[in-house]
């Protein structure tokens, strides 16, 4: 499988990071353009490339990691998704300072996320975690650090486990973008800014 990141911030660095140890490629891109990533690049190694958002998108698995205001337009004009797998890594923040939760109804950011991105196959998962935790091994003398997830299509949950237990994650299927994204999501979910580990 190939990666790509839409956004290339600390989320994303360490996403792609753990991916290119694990012998992955991996192209990032944000909205500025490639030519503003040759520092990123140079410090991933040569398994990291620049591209354009559309390049990153083209991936077999993507990662979404922009800050929630920022998701209309990073998903924008891109070609169809034709069933690629999306990960969302998003919090629905609509400011930082001062906290504030975007208002989504009775949708799930993914679920919002979703509805951009037609045909592609949204995964919901990194957005609990601080980026603290995603950045360091996830391998743990006391256990492996885990990841949940959602997603309403099995096959690509399916995928998205494989891929992240080869990055020595413990991932947990916590069910579909609707339940289990309301259990992940920031402003009441109980799982959100839950760090813990799995003793194998």
């Amino acid at each position: 499988m190939n990666f790509g990141t839409i956004g290339a911030g600390v989320v994303a660095q360490a996403i792609a990071r753990h991916l290119i140890t694990a012998g992955h490629r991996v192209t990032l891109s944000n909205s500025r353009g490639p030519s503003t990533l040759d520092e990123a690049v140079a410090t991933l190694g040569p398994s990291a490339s620049a591209g354009t958002v559309a390049d990153a998108a083209a991936a077999d698995m993507v990662f979404l990691t922009v800050m929630w205001p920022n998701v209309p337009a990073a998903l924008a004009d891109l070609p169809s998704w034709g069933g690629r797998i999306l990960v969302d890594a998003t919090n629905q923040f609509a400011n930082l300072d001062p906290v504030e939760v975007a208002a989504l109804g009775d949708q799930t950011g993914s679920e919002r996320v979703a509805t951009l991105a037609p045909e592609a196959r949204v995964v919901k998962a990194f957005n609990t975690l601080h980026a603290k935790y995603i950045a360091a091994d996830p391998r743990h003398p006391a256990g492996r650090q885990v990841l949940f997830y959602a997603g309403d299509d099995t096959a690509a949950k399916t995928t998205f486990h494989e891929v992240t237990d080869g990055l020595g994650f413990a991932p947990v299927d916590v069910g579909a973008l609707r339940d289990g994204g309301r259990l992940m999501q920031v402003g009441g979910g109980p799982l959100s800014a839950l760090h813990a580990l799995k003793q194998d």
